[in-house]
């Protein structure tokens, strides 16, 4: 089989992770490109936390055997740290694939207008919070991991060019 490859999009809390990678789903399904969509926080979404057991990259593991099984080979994978853990996450998946990563950034400005389009009351003060700290943590990702600034640029926009750099479509 063909090595696999991963595209891990991370960021802060606000930053349009998920509208991004929902976005990279659809213009790929309407190219017939097969590939998998893997939200990383519902991968150990409890309580107590289960963190300490590794339980992400677990699952991570059993999904993406699944996947394999049926012939997938790109896995677009996003979570707020995710690229601080990208040799975690490749060694998760177990056949030594293709990673691309890509730290999503914007201003604290952008991040706060969009929390406060999702979220309110304390909600929105704990999102607020975590965003600026991971924010800060972000800092340390590694040199290789492409930087890209969503403030002022629609899902659409951000799409392809995520999609020129990693070359999945077709043509």
């Amino acid at each position: 089989m063909a090595r696999s490859e991963l595209l891990l999009i991370g960021g802060r809390s606000g930053v349009g992770k998920t509208r991004l990678a929902l976005t990279l789903h659809e213009r790929l399904s309407a190219a017939s490109v097969q590939h998998a969509l893997i939200e990383g926080d519902t991968l150990d979404l409890a309580y107590p936390p289960p963190w300490a057991h590794g339980l992400a990259a677990r699952n991570l593991e059993a999904i993406w055997h699944n996947y394999r099984q049926l012939g997938y080979r790109r896995l677009i994978y996003t979570n707020t740290l995710s690229v601080l853990h990208s040799a975690e996450l490749s060694r998760a998946m177990g056949d030594r694939p293709v990673v691309r990563a890509l730290l999503l950034t914007a201003t604290d400005q952008t991040a706060e207008e969009r929390l406060r389009g999702r979220e309110t009351g304390a909600s929105l003060a704990l999102h607020l919070g975590r965003s600026a700290r991971r924010a800060a943590e972000l800092t340390a990702a590694p040199a290789w991991v492409q930087r890209l600034s969503t403030d002022g640029l629609t899902p659409d926009r951000l799409a392809s060019q995520v999609l020129e750099w990693t070359g999945w479509l077709p043509g």
